[in-house]
């Protein structure tokens, strides 16, 4: 078969017998099992109450759950709202309670935090569902049992909705109005021919970042829609990539900078166990990669090392490793469906080499941030969005990007929002003042760095600044977390109160380039 029937159902139908996944645990699924077990989700989510237009979220680990609640939201017309599972429960409530999501499918692993956040956004009882025990869930199970594995009536094509923080710090889910179609009527694997990933053939997509964030599972859904094999990664550690690249024949993959520096620090003789020759296309984004490991990851991988930019908005630009070579620096020309245009502070046309803010402009139709009207309008000229990244077209189109909004910190990979950090901080009654930046980190890139004005009669040192880590940890996850706080006596402020966080912040670079 030359040509991929459109969409993973169909595919499923004609050939259920075809293994489509090898989950973490080395398991393998075949497409009919796959596709019985999301047509049992639908039925059962129908049965608890959900209609189209409805949204359900999930916090689950990269596994055969996330996969069927993504083909069953996007052929019943629902959305999908994937929750990182290393938020902590108030910000998972505020996720679920801002989606108006029905129902609630957590892993036993998330529990704890899954139930905080039920109980926060008052989901009921009966909608919240469990893979494995969790107390204050029913069993995951019960949502498929006695449901039937046939196609349900009906379908009609839903969509990820997935959450993107912003300036203020709260997350804003990226909803895209649902066309109304069949899902086949849609060809939901086109993505990937930007990148020159094609249907069917030997193709195996190999999913080693988690499925929670909106490229990963872009990539991965669109592979499995174009008739190519899922392998799945729980935990990313770089000799097991290596391991599953080669006992697999992986021949695209998703990742970010972080990645390429851990395979690179492996000791020579480990990195030349494994065979990797298969990887065709190592498509990355997310954060900037530092020129000396994208040329050493190059001469490792040859030229499948691509890069790519976009935001969960959309996107965006392409760069193949030719490309870089020829431009270095560079993430790209423009994608075939999308327009890129770089604009002064009045909305204006720059001309090229001249930096301004970077807009993009998709072909495959618009969205708007939920409940978010002015953050909607505020961020678009036109029908060109922004980001708030700085850049620059060269005479021949290739985008170069010279800054990222002003005070976002990216630590392997991650977007963290410093207003978020600074709230939690400021909310510790020894704080009078706050803020959080990025500082640098040999292998995340960034690191975050919390500075703090002690409120009258709190004294500083290392007590209060372990009580004020402890505070952050209970409020933010992990990795939002401040690695360090160090504190002054008083934050350099205007009288309007605007705060010079260049003069905190422009220290711990001295004598490094910040990565922009």
């Amino acid at each position: 078969m030359s040509q991929a029937p459109n969409g993973f159902w169909a595919q499923a139908a004609a050939d259920p017998e075809r293994t489509v996944l090898i989950a973490a645990d080395g398991e393998e699924w075949t497409a009919g099992r796959l596709h019985a077990e999301a047509n049992r989700l639908v039925h059962g989510l129908r049965a608890a109450g959900l209609e189209r237009g409805d949204s359900f979220a999930v916090v689950l680990p990269n596994g055969a759950e996330f996969l069927t609640a993504y083909l069953a939201a996007t052929q019943a017309g629902f959305y999908l709202v994937p929750v990182n599972h290393h938020l902590v429960g108030p910000e998972i409530a505020w996720i679920v309670a801002d989606s108006g999501a029905r129902v609630l499918i957590a892993h036993e692993r998330f529990g704890d935090a899954a139930r905080h956040a039920a109980d926060e956004a008052r989901l009921p009882p009966q909608r919240r569902y469990a893979v494995g025990p969790a107390e204050g869930f029913r069993p995951y199970g019960e949502l498929l049992d006695g449901q039937p594995g046939s196609a349900p009536e009906g379908r009609t094509l839903g969509w990820v909705m997935n959450y993107t923080s912003g300036t203020t710090g709260r997350p804003r889910g990226i909803r895209r109005p649902l066309p109304g179609k069949l899902p086949e009527e849609t060809y939901l694997g086109g993505f990937l021919g930007i990148f020159g990933i094609e249907p069917f053939g030997d193709d195996v997509h190999l999913v080693c970042s988690p499925l929670y964030h909106t490229a990963v599972l872009q990539f991965a859904g669109a592979s499995l829609h174009i008739g190519h094999r899922l392998v799945l990664m729980d935990k990313w550690t770089p000799e097991e990539m290596l391991r599953l690249v080669d006992v697999h024949r992986c021949t695209h993959t998703h990742m970010v900078p972080t990645q390429f520096h851990r395979l690179l620090a492996l000791p020579e003789h480990v990195r030349a166990a494994y065979d990797v020759s298969s990887m065709r296309h190592a498509i990355h984004g997310a954060a900037p990669c530092p020129d000396h490991v994208k040329r050493a990851m190059i001469e490792w991988w040859g030229p499948s090392v691509e890069e790519y930019y976009a935001a969960s908005e959309g996107g965006g630009a392409f760069a193949t490793a030719e490309d870089w070579l020829k431009k270095p620096g560079t993430v790209g020309k423009a994608w075939p469906i999308s327009e890129l245009a770089v604009l002064d502070d009045d909305g204006n046309t720059v001309p090229p080499g001249e930096l301004g803010t970077v807009y993009m402009k998709m072909s495959t139709g618009g969205f708007s941030y939920h409940k978010d009207e002015a953050k909607t309008r505020k961020n678009r000229v036109g029908d060109f969005f922004t980001v708030g990244d700085l850049g620059y077209l060269d005479e021949d189109g290739y985008l170069f990007l010279r800054d990222r909004r002003i005070d976002m910190i990216i630590s392997g990979g991650v977007n963290i929002y410093p207003a978020e950090i600074e709230a939690a901080l400021l909310s510790h009654p020894a704080v009078a003042d706050a803020a959080a930046f990025g500082i640098p980190h040999d292998d995340w890139g960034e690191a975050v760095k919390a500075v703090v004005e002690p409120a009258p009669g709190a004294a500083p040192g290392e007590a209060l600044a372990a009580e004020i880590l402890g505070h952050c940890a209970r409020l933010l996850a992990g990795y939002k977390r401040p690695a360090s706080v160090d504190f002054i006596e008083s934050m350099p402020r205007d009288p309007n109160g605007k705060l010079y966080k260049r003069r905190l912040r422009d220290p711990y670079w001295e004598g490094r380039a910040r990565p922009v």
